[in-house]
């Protein structure tokens, strides 16, 4: 499927995946997990073994910061106060999305659009908008450092995109809702807060820097360099490398590599 159907078709999934959300029960929301595992497994069958990986890997973190964020911490609540079924897989899908819009439009104004968006609300939140979000305005600068350094940038850049749009769609519908403040620390944060994109950029760093290994580990040809060799290298390690091997907007798939 071209990259361009993918950035497409996918976010409008998600869209319908969150209003079917709001209107079932718990034995619904199983029913829905399943159908999103499926449409992600379909959706990385034609795409590279690296993507696929990444994919995988933003699932796998994305959870973690998931059962972390919501179940323990209670930074934020979905709508039965579970972590639905379907939530990690379409951690996939969004990934794969903001890929798809990074690879169909221009690198350059996917980024400025991130960059100028996040800004915009971050100050937005802040000063006009009816409910104060300085924990929002905190993460805006982690992510718009990502927009400047690294090499993957337009990668980030359109996933912030897209989890934007869904974030502001799916409060606005009640799928899930952020607390008025931070528990324990009492920090106002929006609903959505303006920064929650920041957290998708550590699950795509994380995803993207154990990708490589994960191919590896199912019996790839390539075995990864040690990327990291200390956690200061980190921003330098990160601009060097591309994070896709890769997806086009025509469709094509170029071969993965790792260096």
């Amino acid at each position: 499927m071209p990259a361009r159907r993918y950035a497409v078709v996918l976010p409008a999934y998600l869209a319908g995946l969150l209003a079917l959300d709001t209107q079932v029960s718990f034995r619904g929301q199983l029913a829905l997990g399943v159908l999103t595992f499926a449409v992600l497994a379909a959706a990385l069958r034609p795409l590279p073994p690296l993507v696929r990986a990444q994919a995988v890997g933003v699932v796998l973190f994305a959870t973690v910061g998931e059962v972390t964020g919501s179940l323990v911490w209670g930074v934020y609540h979905y709508r039965l106060h579970n972590l639905p079924l379907f939530i990690p897989p379409a951690h996939g899908l969004v990934y794969l999305s903001g890929l798809a819009l990074s690879r169909t439009l221009p690198a350059r104004i996917v980024v400025w659009a991130a960059a100028i968006g996040a800004a915009a609300w971050g100050i937005a939140g802040v000063t006009v908008l009816p409910r104060l979000d300085v924990a929002g305005a905190f993460g805006v600068p982690l992510l718009l450092l990502f927009l400047w350094r690294s090499r993957s940038r337009a990668t980030y850049a359109g996933v912030f995109l897209v989890v934007g749009a869904l974030e502001l769609y799916g409060t606005s519908i009640g799928t899930w809702r952020w607390a008025r403040d931070l528990p324990g620390l009492g920090i106002p944060d929006g609903n959505p807060p303006s920064g929650v994109a920041s957290g998708y950029v550590w699950f795509d760093v994380m995803a993207l820097l154990v990708a490589p290994w994960l191919v590896y580990a199912a019996g790839g040809t390539l075995k990864p360099k040690r990327w990291i060799r200390s956690s200061g290298d980190l921003l330098s390690s990160i601009r060097r490398r591309e994070p896709i091997g890769t997806m086009s907007a025509s469709g094509a798939s170029s071969r993965a590599s790792v260096t």
